[in-house]
């Protein structure tokens, strides 16, 4: 991989592969939030395992995995947040931003 030119004291790097695709590399201290918060998803990941296993209630069990499951989707809109920020402190004329990348990433999550 051939890195792209880098901003911020390279907290955040955008590197171009062999097939020229742009990839974002986010530093862990800037994420540090996120796997917080996705700790504590695979704690509650575990409850429900938990409680499935002791027969527990559905709509408790239900609502244990919409918990979890709205966790990992604000973990992942912080991750493309972050990207985004990321771009936007680019220079737009670059081609290091592959701004159609992004979007198809955010909308992933939609």
């Amino acid at each position: 991989m051939s890195p792209v030119p880098k901003t911020r004291a390279a907290m955040i790097a955008l590197v171009r592969n062999a097939q020229g695709v742009v990839t974002v590399q986010l530093d862990t201290d800037e994420l540090s939030g996120v796997v917080k918060r996705l700790r504590r998803a695979e704690g509650q990941i575990g409850g429900v395992i938990r409680m499935i296993e002791e027969g527990r209630d559905c709509a408790e069990i239900v609502t244990q995995l919409a918990a979890v499951s709205k966790a990992l989707d604000r973990a992942g809109f912080a991750v493309i947040a972050t990207s985004l920020r990321q771009c936007l402190t680019e220079d737009p004329t670059s081609d290091s931003i592959d701004t159609a990348s992004l979007e198809k990433l955010f909308l992933s999550l939609a």
